[in-house]
C-alpha cells in the first residue's frame, strides 16, 4: 500500500506541477480551442497555473495533504462541469480517472472503516 501511495502522490504532484507550468506556455491551437469552449480566457490561465503548482507542492507536506487533494478534486469537478456545460461529454468522461486519483489518495491515507 505504501508503494502505491508513493506512486500516486508522485504522479498527482507531477501532473499538477506540469499543468501549472503549461499554463505559462503559449497555448497550441487545440488547447486554445478547448479553453475557449470551457469559457476560460487567456488572462485567467496564469492564476490557474500558480494555483495548480501550489496544490502540487502541497501534496508533499502532511499538514496540507488532505486540503491539496480536496482542492485537486474540486478543480477536476469544475473542469468536468464546464465541459458538460459546453456539451463536451467526452472531455468530462476523460476526467473521471483524474478525479479518482485524489480521492484514492485520501482513502489510502485515511481509510474508512465500515
Amino acid at each position: 500500500m505504501k508503494i502505491l501511495s508513493i506512486i500516486l502522490i508522485l504522479a498527482s504532484a507531477f501532473l499538477s506541477i506540469k499543468h501549472g507550468w503549461d499554463a505559462f506556455q503559449p497555448a497550441t491551437a487545440e488547447q486554445a480551442k478547448m479553453m475557449a469552449n470551457l469559457g476560460i480566457t487567456k488572462s485567467v490561465m496564469p492564476y490557474f497555473g500558480v494555483f495548480s503548482i501550489i496544490v502540487g507542492l502541497m501534496l508533499f507536506f502532511p499538514q496540507t495533504f488532505f486540503l491539496s487533494n480536496v482542492l485537486n478534486a474540486i478543480t477536476i469537478v469544475l473542469i468536468m462541469a464546464l465541459s458538460l456545460k459546453a456539451g463536451d461529454y467526452k472531455m468530462a468522461l476523460i476526467e473521471i480517472p483524474f478525479l479518482a486519483m485524489p480521492l484514492i489518495l485520501i482513502w489510502l491515507k485515511y481509510p474508512f472503516k465500515f
